[in-house]
């Protein structure tokens, strides 16, 4: 028999739902607002007076071959980031889910990562891959490698993608570790006695049944990639060298604070939002498919 809970006063239910909304309300539809109407104005240089333009600053943007050129980074970035970050998460939660001795230590170490904010770990692996003073940059010299990411655009791109996947691996490994630990033994037992090798039963038993937190872990990891990696790329490449690691978000930020630049800078946000909801709607609607609830 379903339970369900009875409010006894009319109003209770709204009261109790009225923080979250006027918290959306303010933080989220407001700000969205204001992009959508700054989008189709012009700002003088002194931001005193603002034009209404239309679509100017959309056509303006398409002209543009350093923001086309953003959408190749954002793109090669962010598959780099959700591909590699689930990957590695999945390998590592499959290792701790066989550690037996020392366990709770080995997962601690590896939600550590969590904790740190992306600007940190920004600043971390800029320290440690420093072309002059970098830990590793000198182990790399040692192996003939020559490293710096300052100059090298490669490089630089492989530096904010192993610093993102970093920082996003504790979040993929707990739900990834989550997921393992439910799956029943008996059904690994079951394929076990069967004859089927450790590989194989991965492939046919644990990874369809993860499929769904591999799904979820997709979608959140696409988002990660397109606005929360900005404090990682601010903090060491800030774009460069060159426009080699300015992503979409990053391309925001600096038309809209450092060039000044209102109306393009929000023609941008409006067009990241509709590529990201965009991106999500095609991912429920064709990847989803292949979940296996």
């Amino acid at each position: 028999m379903e339970k369900r809970v009875v409010f006894r006063s009319a109003w209770l239910p709204y009261a109790l739902l009225a923080p979250q909304i006027a918290i959306t309300l303010v933080f989220f539809f407001w700000p969205a607002a204001q992009a959508v109407w700054f989008s189709f104005q012009l700002q003088d240089a002194f931001g005193l007076r603002t034009q209404f333009v239309g679509l100017q600053n959309f056509v303006a943007l398409f002209k543009d071959q350093q923001y086309l050129s953003s959408f190749r980074v954002t793109a090669v970035f962010s598959v780099a980031v959700a591909v590699s970050g689930i990957a590695i998460s999945l390998l590592l939660a499959s290792m701790a889910d066989r550690v037996l001795r020392g366990a709770l230590a080995y997962k601690t170490l590896l939600i550590w990562p969590y904790a740190v904010a992306p600007a940190v770990a920004g600043v971390l692996y800029a320290f440690m891959f420093a072309p002059s003073i970098g830990i590793v940059t000198y182990a790399l010299k040692g192996l003939g490698i020559h490293w710096d990411w300052i100059l090298n655009g490669d490089q630089a791109m492989l530096l904010v993608v192993m610093a993102a996947v970093w920082n996003q691996i504790s979040y993929n490994f707990l739900f990834f570790l989550a997921g393992l630990q439910s799956i029943p033994r008996s059904l690994l037992e079951a394929a076990a006695i069967d004859g089927a090798s450790p590989l194989r039963r991965f492939w046919t038993v644990i990874f369809p049944l993860l499929s769904p937190t591999t799904f979820f872990l997709l979608v959140v990891n696409v988002v990660y990639a397109f606005f929360s990696t900005f404090g990682i790329i601010d903090a060491t490449t800030q774009g460069g060298p060159g426009t080699e690691t300015q992503i979409l978000v990053y391309k925001v930020y600096h038309d809209g604070v450092k060039a000044a630049d209102l109306g393009g800078s929000s023609a941008q946000s409006v067009i990241l939002m509709f590529i990201v909801i965009a991106l999500t709607v095609v991912q429920f609607r064709f990847i989803e498919r292949r979940v296996q609830y």
